[in-house]
């Protein structure tokens, strides 16, 4: 029997993942387009109390943050919609770059985003970081995201994840349902994730936030180009490819790490 959930949609998101990917030159107007064509059906699906931006701090959720900010805004057509909540939930590891942390609550001020911060049961100082990256996103990533999504009640996660960041994204559809999960250390609640930018470019990325002005890390002046936890981040040059700074063991785990809960 097909949950509430599914049956919702079934009608709108559904549909939107009947509609072909767009190509990776396809003009940014055509992928605004989209993008807001995904954040429409959204809204007809879930109230925006339902809604969250999973915000990192980096560039590619910033977008998503913002396009779902501006979506809110244009859907504000009563008093009851004008005070809609603009969710985001920060997953804080404990070692996250101080820059990118200090963004996030300047961006979560400035933009009056209810912020949900999720962070892990776990001591640090004992803790094995970043030696079975399995594990390590685990306890720090996943298991928290999943404790926030039960407090807060979300249905609908927004995502920055993009198609051409990595080879285990290219298949994705822009929305996908997350079903219930149980382990021993708790149930990971049923919801939606939901891709917006999934067809944008990194270029995509940094023409919307150069063009509107949008805020972003500093870090991004440094050489880096995808930013993780410390121990798994370093600069990437301009010449490499995106993730090229990213922990190479974690990233050929990708696909493990999603069936986890990661998104």
């Amino acid at each position: 029997m097909p949950t509430a959930a599914q049956n919702v949609a079934a009608r709108n998101l559904d549909a939107v993942n009947t509609l072909p990917p767009l190509p990776a030159a396809a003009p940014l107007t055509d992928k605004l387009a989209r993008s807001s064509e995904v954040l429409a059906a959204v809204l007809a699906d879930f109230a925006p109390a339902r809604v969250a931006v999973a915000y990192t701090g980096g560039k590619d959720s910033g977008v998503a943050l913002y396009l779902w900010k501006e979506a809110l805004s244009r859907a504000a057509t009563g008093p009851l919609n004008a005070i809609s909540p603009l969710n985001a939930i920060n997953i804080d590891t404990g070692c996250k770059f101080p820059q990118v942390l200090a963004l996030r609550d300047r961006v979560c001020a400035d933009w009056n985003v209810s912020l949900t911060i999720a962070r892990p049961r776990v001591e640090l100082s004992g803790y094995p970081l970043a030696q079975d990256k399995v594990s390590c996103c685990r306890d720090l990533k996943i298991l928290p995201l999943c404790r926030a999504l039960a407090e807060t009640g979300t249905q609908a996660l927004l995502t920055g994840i993009r198609r051409d960041e990595h080879p285990s994204r290219l298949e994705r559809p822009y929305a996908e349902f997350r079903a219930a999960t149980v382990s021993a250390e708790g149930t990971c609640p049923e919801h939606w994730q939901v891709n917006p930018i999934l067809d944008w470019t990194e270029l995509d990325i940094w023409a919307l936030i150069t063009g509107e002005g949008l805020p972003y890390c500093e870090l991004y002046h440094d050489g880096y180009r995808s930013l993780g936890c410390v121990p798994c981040t370093k600069p990437a040059g301009a010449d490499s490819d995106e993730r090229a700074g990213r922990d190479p063991d974690k990233e050929r785990q990708l696909e493990i790490l999603k069936g986890l809960g990661y998104f």
